[in-house]
């Protein structure tokens, strides 16, 4: 396979006739596989001004593991990513009579800071074991941009437990925060739920800026107060624990003006954010994605109103869809041999059996 623009010489069998898509990240992995080529368009250049295309449609329900993909020395687990995604790629492709992939896209949380090990011993085993011969690696805020926006300049933001902001003008990739609970991801899920714990703590202490409400919501959850840093500190899924309570400080914005507070910081730090990252020219698409959004209007009325303040040249569309859609059709786009999206080896490093204009922006030769 091509890496870095170098391609190979292995003949190609029988024509492709579907795509693999994955999404890895810490609640698990999500396989899904859909028909090449369904959309009718394969090989049709792709303009600006279009309106993006439907993903394409899994030919079942995807299959899912809850076991994250380890980390370990060399960044994140390539075998174990493949202990896992072997098995569910063949039960998919033998349920659907598929024979041969057209290409594979996986979407890794972390891949960014932690994917060397992926980017070194993926390709090669993926071709041992599938025959697979284009193959992407992503960063899964690449594929969460691409399920939302498809291949159209903009930004997103991708808000669950955690929080970032991704841009492309198709020329290369800006991101902003993501930089996980301790140092960032301002205005997500945990970002909030610490928020209102601590302004239950306030109320605890009697000190200025606490709530009333949330304290008494708070030790309803997780105990007496007092109490708190001892059951919280010590365990590894801080994050999650600290965004189960975002829910209660949205569910409180229209009583407490303390949680209304929080909130509208919240939509300020998501802004900021997306204006760090959006292109400053044209008219760029902006779209949210993530879980961090069901929250509804406590969130979305205060977002919108910053986003028209801080970014009024872009457009807000609704979000096409989800990450594991981004990874598929950036499967389907890199099979077909039309993926316009800016290569980059920690954002979008991409491996085929020829060579393509710009592979990880560098020319083929």
């Amino acid at each position: 396979m091509t890496r870095d623009g170098v391609h190979g010489t292995r003949q190609g069998g029988p024509g492709p006739s579907a795509v693999l898509g994955v999404d890895s990240g810490g609640s698990g992995l999500r396989v899904a596989l859909a028909a090449h080529g369904v959309a009718g368009d394969a090989g049709s250049p792709v303009r600006q001004d279009a309106t993006p295309s439907a993903p394409p449609a899994p030919l079942s329900d995807p299959l899912t593991s809850k076991e994250p993909v380890r980390t370990g020395p060399r960044g994140i687990s390539a075998g174990h990513l493949l202990d896992q995604l072997l098995p569910m790629a063949r039960r998919l492709m033998s349920e659907a009579g598929v024979e041969q992939l057209g290409a594979v896209a996986v979407g890794a949380a972390g891949l960014a800071t932690l994917g060397d090990e992926l980017r070194a011993e993926l390709p090669t085993a993926l071709e041992r074991e599938l025959a697979v011969r284009r193959l992407a690696l992503a960063a899964d805020a690449v594929t969460a941009y691409t399920g939302a926006l498809g291949p159209r300049a903009g930004a997103v933001i991708a808000a669950g437990t955690g929080l970032i902001a991704i841009g492309t003008d198709l020329t290369s990739w800006r991101r902003a925060d993501g930089w996980g609970h301790l140092l960032g991801d301002c205005g997500g899920g945990a970002w909030i739920g610490r928020a209102g714990l601590e302004a239950a703590l306030r109320a605890f202490d009697g000190r200025p800026g606490g709530s009333a409400v949330l304290l008494a919501r708070a030790e309803e959850m997780f105990g007496p107060m007092p109490g708190l840093p001892g059951r919280l500190y010590p365990r590894t899924d801080r994050p999650a624990v600290l965004a189960s309570f975002a829910p209660e400080v949205a569910s409180r914005a229209g009583s407490d003006p303390v949680a209304a507070d929080i909130l509208r910081a919240a939509a300020r730090h998501l802004a900021e954010s997306a204006a760090a990252a959006c292109p400053v020219a044209g008219e760029p698409r902006l779209a949210l994605t993530g879980g961090l959004f069901k929250m509804g209007d406590p969130l979305l009325v205060p977002l919108r109103e910053e986003l028209a303040e801080r970014l009024p040249h872009a457009r807000q569309v609704p979000a096409a869809g989800d990450p594991l859609d981004g990874a598929l059709r950036i499967a389907a786009d890199l099979a077909d041999g039309r993926l316009v999206l800016p290569r980059d080896e920690r954002m979008l490093y991409v491996v085929t059996e020829k060579p393509y204009p710009e592979a990880n922006g560098r020319i083929s030769p």
